[in-house]
């Protein structure tokens, strides 16, 4: 199929909410393939999701086996799969023994869930306000898009959900928003990926958990981009050092397959009760025993160390390429800032010459490979991505920083 033949078909048959890049049709490792045979190398990683890349043998094996026995059963019942994800979740994240696990199918809806969690809570006292950051993203359901403080986003569907207030980045600002009161939680992205990959300012999730603790609020982590190791944590409050009331996860925790999950510490453990929430395909046997190998596998190879090495590598690789400022993000989620509003550009020029990566914000390239890269992708990486940069600042005469 012709690139104009895919893209009328997309057009004709689904909805219109976004341009297609690729017709892609399989995958090995980091790189994929479109249907006319072009090799990509993937750093993109389906937005953080792809951890063990692309068809890995462990994910093929898991998802194979599991399907070939028990696939879904309702939520009337429990299975094993479901029972050892849970167990692995809360050991992975620390909750001790009162912690408990929702498992769900993607990022909104644990994001979702988190939201009734913060209203059970607040209910309890009349706090019916949830504080976000600025610049947050939560998810584009109708619940999470109101913690999703950006005009074009919410203006289509106003009016969302009453009670949520972004607040700036700043402890002055998270003080004064407590100061006001009637606060029933707080949700947070340690890292704000599609903001542009932007860190906290120092001391900023410290003193969140301090100012929640003292006005009886939750802290709430938003982990769908940076949990399930991409940091080189398993979460990245970890490296902070501080613990939530709850955190969410998804994307890289099944590798590929659709699951998210709400995990809860402490007291906030016990605000849900039978009838207040439920999932019809949230923790299936499938969906649960791919994450169980994932995590794993993940876990067994001891991939984190080498997540926290490659990021490493790529910030130290693209230092002196050309239009690059600087870096930021933690392991593999990296955000690569450059000196003009140009990645859009940068972007589609990776692409022509084979390498994905996106544009979040006019001048950000995100990355966020697969756990597993090694020397060979890295040198990839930098070779087309240098080429990219060097491309654009030529064509757009953007003088690259001293």
């Amino acid at each position: 199929m012709s690139q104009t033949e895919w893209n009328q078909a997309a057009g004709r048959d689904l909805m219109s909410l976004g341009g297609r890049l690729a017709n892609l049709v399989r995958g090995d490792g980091s790189h994929v393939w479109d249907d006319e045979g072009t090799r990509f190398l993937d750093f993109l990683g389906g937005i953080a999701v792809n951890s063990l890349g692309h068809a890995h043998p462990v994910f093929v094996e898991a998802v194979s086996r599991q399907a070939g026995t028990l696939s879904h059963v309702s939520n009337y019942f429990a299975t094993p799969q479901q029972l050892e994800l849970a167990a692995r979740l809360k050991r992975l994240a620390g909750t001790g023994e009162a912690g408990r696990v929702f498992l769900a199918n993607s990022g909104t809806e644990a994001n979702e869930t988190a939201i009734k969690l913060a209203r059970l809570h607040g209910q309890s006292r009349g706090a019916e306000t949830i504080l976000c950051l600025e610049g947050a993203f939560h998810g584009r359901s109708t619940g999470a898009l109101a913690l999703t403080p950006k005009a074009a986003y919410q203006d289509p569907f106003a009016p969302l959900m009453p009670g949520a207030r972004p607040v700036a980045h700043s402890i002055e600002a998270l003080e004064a928003a407590f100061a006001e009161g009637g606060v029933a939680a707080i949700f947070i992205e340690p890292i704000q990926g599609e903001a542009g990959v932007v860190e906290l300012p120092a001391g900023f999730l410290a003193r969140a958990r301090e100012l929640a603790t003292e006005h009886d609020a939750l802290l709430i982590l938003d982990e769908v981009q940076t949990g399930s190791g991409r940091t080189g944590e398993w979460f990245a409050f970890q490296a902070a050092g501080v613990t939530p009331d709850a955190v969410t996860v998804a994307k890289g925790v099944a590798g590929g397959f659709p699951l998210g999950a709400l995990v809860t510490f402490g007291a906030a453990s016990e605000l849900f009760y039978p009838g207040t929430h439920n999932s019809t395909f949230g923790g299936n046997p499938l969906a649960s025993a791919v994450a169980n190998a994932v995590l794993g596998h993940i876990e067994d190879e001891d991939l984190l160390a080498n997540v926290r090495r490659r990021g490493e590598e790529i910030r130290a690789g693209v230092a002196d390429l050309p239009l690059v400022k600087g870096t930021r993000g933690a392991g593999l989620l990296v955000g690569i800032t450059l000196a003009a509003p140009v990645a859009a550009n940068v972007a589609a020029e990776a692409l022509r010459l084979g390498l994905i990566v996106n544009a979040p914000t006019a001048d950000v390239i995100r990355v966020a490979p697969a756990y597993t890269v090694g020397d060979a992708e890295i040198a990839e990486f930098l070779d087309l991505f240098g080429r990219a940069l060097a491309t654009v600042a030529d064509t757009s005469k953007v003088e690259t920083p001293a």
